[in-house]
């Protein structure tokens, strides 16, 4: 098959659908597919653009488009670093020659319709989205945006018009299905065409965490005085889908305790953390930036447990990817969030950690005690999150499902059964 695959991020950034469209990008590359990226120069943080560099040559080649690179401080300079990436990769798809289908992400909103523009002008091409993200439902249910607005009205018309020229749709759990089907799904009953749905979780490559392999220890251990002591890691964004006052308020519960919470990453939040473990006046809290990708593993060896957060309003809208590798690194999982989502799912699925609800402090507490104190019931703990790794949540078990999903849609056979990336 011809494939293309649109996300504004790519490898070498650090975000994470900049890393799970590589993934499926390498897969199908070496299943003999042929693979284009459509991506821009920019990166998530500043740190990743200057590696960003066109490979228009090679399998998979990947077509890098020039962005301002105002970076995310306001919607203002957001939004025209979107429109510039929406030019250029619309101009992309309507350069290259006929594909089979086109992926597409959905950063940013609606880059979808670039893949849409592709099959009108060349018909047969099927057109899958991946979705990733909600609007403007995760902008309204998270204050950005009023509920029934003008832009809001705008974006739902936009939703209900692609929805009708996509040929398949790829969601994260059943919750975002439910959403988006409620909303944009075509009726069959009025003559609107059945959209075929499927659920497949985002995922870590295995190869990047061989189970049990031995690794370098973290140089922030030392430097940031984490030696002897039990450490709670929050790993990735601190976007507006995630909430901290329970977990700092756990940690004000346990100052005297020798446990730390870790928050490791960037986004919207962080300073919000910052200012909430100083009006705390807790030392045991401690925030660090975005590491490199190759740094995690020994970042998350480092740690005894791993925290998850999710706002209420975030169910259905966002599914916390941090969720895979620190399964893979066998990592007990405490979510406080909403249940339903992906990452109670899997903690109720596969038993790999402890669900808690937003304010219930002295849970967060009680798990974070047994852990400390019973070194049984922390390795029991360590151990079924491997399992659910290994079980439902890496590369090789979500990326035979992926082809499948693009062979089902175009009508291609896939390559030799049995070949795994």
């Amino acid at each position: 098959m011809r494939i293309t695959i649109i996300n504004q991020f790519y490898t070498p950034d650090v975000s994470p659908t900049a890393h799970l469209s590589a993934s499926l990008a390498e897969h199908l590359s070496s299943r003999g597919h042929s693979v284009t990226v459509v991506a821009s120069r920019g990166g998530y943080v500043p740190a990743s653009r200057a590696d960003a560099r066109a490979q228009v040559d090679g399998n998979p080649s990947v077509r890098r488009i020039w962005t301002p690179q105002f970076g995310k401080a306001t919607i203002v300079k957001r939004c025209a670093d979107y429109a510039v990436f929406y030019l250029g990769a619309l101009w992309t798809l309507l350069t290259l020659p006929r594909q089979d289908v086109v992926v597409s992400l959905t950063t940013p909103p609606y880059i979808a319709w670039a893949g849409v523009a592709h099959s009108w002008l060349h018909p047969g091409t099927k057109v899958v989205l991946w979705n990733m993200d909600c609007y403007p439902d995760a902008a309204e249910r998270l204050g950005v945006m009023r509920r029934g607005g003008l832009a809001s009205r705008a974006m739902r018309w936009m939703n209900r018009r692609l929805f009708r020229r996509l040929d398949r749709l790829v969601c994260l759990d059943t919750a975002m299905v439910e959403l988006l089907m409620s909303q944009y799904g075509p009726d069959p009953s009025r003559g609107g065409r059945a959209l075929p749905v499927e659920v497949i979780p985002n995922w870590e490559k295995a190869s990047f965490f061989p189970d049990r392999a031995p690794g370098e220890e973290w140089e922030g251990v030392e430097r940031l005085g984490l030696r002897g002591r039990f450490v709670a890691l929050y790993l990735g964004n601190t976007g507006y889908g995630h909430e901290f006052d329970t977990a700092l308020d756990a940690a004000a519960a346990m100052r005297d305790e020798p446990v730390t919470f870790l928050f490791v990453g960037g986004g919207s939040r962080l300073k919000e953390i910052e200012e909430g473990a100083r009006a705390r006046g807790l030392s045991n809290v401690v925030v660090h930036g975005y590491v490199a990708k190759e740094q995690t593993p020994a970042l998350m060896a480092s740690a005894g447990c791993a925290l998850i957060t999710l706002r209420d309003e975030a169910l259905g809208v966002m599914s916390p990817s941090k969720l895979h590798s620190n399964l893979a690194m066998r990592l007990p999982v405490i979510y406080i969030g909403p249940e339903k989502s992906n990452v109670d799912d899997a903690i109720r699925r596969f038993g790999c950690g402890v669900s808690v609800r937003i304010g219930e402090v002295d849970r967060v507490v009680e798990s974070l005690r047994g852990m400390m104190r019973d070194a049984s019931l922390h390795a029991g703990l360590r151990a079924k999150a491997r399992a659910a790794f290994d079980g439902a949540y890496c590369d090789l078990r979500t990326m035979p499902e992926f082809e499948r999903v693009l062979s089902e849609t175009t009508g291609a056979r896939s390559p030799a059964e049995g070949v795994s990336a």
